[in-house]
């Protein structure tokens, strides 16, 4: 069993030191039996960045030691044996762009970072999107999958983790508040869970909390196993959701003798879906 943590915080927008010491406290609250731990969407920085240039000048490579200083968590998860931190963070590329990115960090350092491609609304003023398919990344604790909050909208997207083998896809996310009936769980979280049970794929969304100018939040972190349900959530505010989830047996992805989700696919009749 690999046991997942996914965080819920509250950045500020343009305080990165700020945001680096909330980021550093959640961490060091985590027990030391976590082995892998998603924290939200544009963490470092906060989301709403009223221009480019905002957002720009919160951006750092992801060799920044605001991001590879994760490994110090990472080494200390999973009993000391190593874990894996995946967090989002405001990218500086090697080429000048600026990209919502999502790091994956183990003991040793950054070892792959995705940039989101489905840009949300006023994100497409401020960031250039990716221009690569999901990143999945074999660790110690199973083949994690990475995407980013509105990634996880467009079916073919969560698709393509599930047929690259992602067990497990993180989605650090930041998902502004929608109205809903009540006792509803947030639409974006009912789309986690149809995705994780049309794929065998767990997906543990770590949302944030608070208000940031003027925008709320559904502070809806999850944790989804494969069969789709939620197995732990955070609710309102600042908090962690922990969840033990068997990811190895996420690679059968049968449901009956004759059944397969992947197996009883018809490629052959999906070429409209890419035109």
């Amino acid at each position: 069993m690999t046991r997942v943590a996914a965080v819920q915080l509250a950045p500020v927008v343009g305080d990165l030191a700020a945001n680096a010491a909330t980021i550093r406290a959640a961490l060091d609250a985590l027990p030391d039996d976590v082995d892998v731990v998603v924290l939200p969407e544009l963490a470092t920085s906060g989301y709403v960045f009223r221009d480019a240039a905002e957002a720009r000048a919160c951006a750092v490579p992801a060799r920044d030691a605001s991001v590879t200083g994760w490994a110090t968590t990472a080494s200390r998860l999973s009993h000391g044996t190593g874990g894996i931190v995946v967090g989002g963070f405001a990218e500086l590329g090697e080429d000048g762009a600026v990209y919502n990115a999502a790091a994956v960090v183990d003991r040793t350092g950054v070892v792959g970072v995705y940039r989101k491609v489905h840009l949300w609304d006023g994100e497409k003023a401020c960031f250039t999107p990716g221009s690569e398919r999901p990143l999945v990344v074999d660790t110690v604790h199973g083949r994690i999958g990475v995407s980013i909050c509105f990634d996880v909208e467009f079916p073919e997207w969560t698709r393509m983790a599930a047929l690259d083998g992602a067990e497990m896809l993180a989605v650090p996310t930041n998902w502004p508040w929608v109205d809903r009936p009540e006792g509803e769980r947030a639409p974006e979280v009912q789309i986690a869970m149809a995705a994780a049970r049309v794929n065998r794929m767990a997906m543990v969304c770590a949302d944030r909390c608070g208000t940031e100018r003027g925008v709320d939040w559904n502070e809806g972190t999850s944790i989804v196993d494969a069969d789709g349900w939620v197995r732990a959530a955070t609710g309102p505010g600042a908090g962690t959701a922990i969840a033990d989830l068997d990811l190895a047996a996420n690679r059968d992805k049968t449901l009956t003798p004759n059944a397969d989700l992947h197996g009883d696919r018809r490629p052959d009749l999906y070429g409209p879906l890419s035109r």
